[in-house]
């Protein structure tokens, strides 16, 4: 395939299948395929630019020459179980194990969205990887899986990885909750999650496979990983907004 034709598919927008992708998603917002559907669609060069910036970074450049799986280390309940409480890798093992969950689901969910026409080694293992490390962000930033904190979680993300599919979810998101919920201030928690994806070191240059039996608190703080405290008092202070999500 020539250069040319490379570009164009990994670069062109589609409408059509963003729409279609949306309308199911609102006939069932449980639906996660959806959502990847939605990104897919709509994000152009979006991993492009991320290989390019991971090939700027000395640790970003080591990752890309090896390419560590880390789907398969998220999956193992008996390891990430045994790290020292505290740790990211236990803290990773009580949030997403501990509600039956697995790295696996995100693989599944992304199954048939993605399409990889067009894309070189690097892309194709950069793409997989920041879908797999969407629930580590979760334990990082502290935000939870409740509607809430997915939505404020996606505005950190596209601040660390600016992306168009991710972006018009969140305006889709905010919309609904300003008309189920209007004593929400949405506006506040998504610029919270701005600032926390402003804040924190850029998540797709680390080997987190190293960083796993390390304190969660101690790399919160060495990597400016600052609590949502907008969202947690929200979530202490007015649970039934999270009843009614």
């Amino acid at each position: 395939m020539n250069s040319l034709k490379r570009i164009f598919l990994r670069k062109r927008i589609k409408p059509i299948g963003a729409l279609l992708a949306v309308r199911a998603l609102l006939r069932d917002p449980d639906d996660t395929s959806q959502v990847f559907k939605v990104i897919e669609a709509l994000s152009g060069d979006v991993i492009g630019q991320t290989v390019r910036r991971l090939l700027d970074d000395k640790s970003g450049r080591e990752l890309l020459a090896s390419k560590p799986n880390i789907v398969t280390l998220l999956n193992n309940r008996a390891q990430l179980s045994a790290m020292p409480t505290g740790s990211i890798g236990h803290t990773y093992y009580q949030f997403v194990h501990g509600q039956n969950l697995s790295a696996d689901g995100l693989v599944a969910s992304s199954a048939g969205s993605r399409n990889n026409q067009g894309f070189t080694a690097n892309e194709r293992w950069t793409g997989d990887r920041l879908r797999d490390i969407h629930d580590l962000q979760h334990v990082l930033t502290g935000y939870g899986r409740d509607p809430l904190g997915e939505l404020s979680l996606l505005s950190f993300m596209t601040t660390q990885v600016p992306n168009r599919g991710i972006n018009f979810i969140i305006k889709m998101g905010k919309r609904k909750f300003q008309q189920e919920m209007p004593a929400l201030d949405i506006d506040s928690l998504i610029l919270e999650g701005k600032h926390l994806g402003q804040q924190a070191a850029w998540m797709p240059a680390i080997r987190w496979e190293e960083r796993l039996t390390e304190p969660l608190e101690d790399v919160r703080a060495e990597l400016g990983f600052i609590a949502p405290k907008k969202y947690l008092n929200t979530k202490m202070n007015q649970p039934e907004l999270f009843a009614a999500a």
